[in-house]
């Protein structure tokens, strides 16, 4: 079992900036690749970026490249969103999972966080 806490949320105005940290416990987390997703109101959940293990390699879904940077810290079970330039569209729920494959596909992670809000004002 694999126990994901995210925190860094919050209220932020169009063009700024939040770094959301997902602290893992449980079984050994350089085991783990690692995701973000997001789900808005009324929309499914949707992929937002990966990392793998050692953080060698890592994959954005288009609308957050060049603005969104994930990264790990396998010394503090931590991994990372750094959000940068945030739009309107990026509101929603954040969530981080983790997963024995390199994947973007959400069925493939066993593990979950409970989320955290971030809401962007224009």
């Amino acid at each position: 079992q694999v126990q994901l806490v995210e925190s860094g949320g919050g209220l932020v105005q169009a063009g700024g900036s939040l770094r959301l940290s997902c602290a893992a416990s449980g079984r050994t987390f350089s085991a783990y690749s690692m995701g973000w997703f997001r789900q808005a109101p009324g929309k499914e959940r949707e992929f937002v970026a990966v990392i793998n293990w050692n953080g060698g390699n890592t994959y954005y879904e288009d609308s957050v490249k060049g603005r969104f940077t994930i990264s790990r810290d396998n010394a503090k079970n931590t991994v990372y969103l750094q959000m940068n330039s945030l739009k309107p569209e990026d509101t929603a729920v954040y969530y981080c999972a983790a997963t024995e494959r390199y994947s973007t596909y959400a069925d493939w992670y066993d593990y979950w966080g409970q989320g955290t809000q971030v809401t962007v004002s224009s």
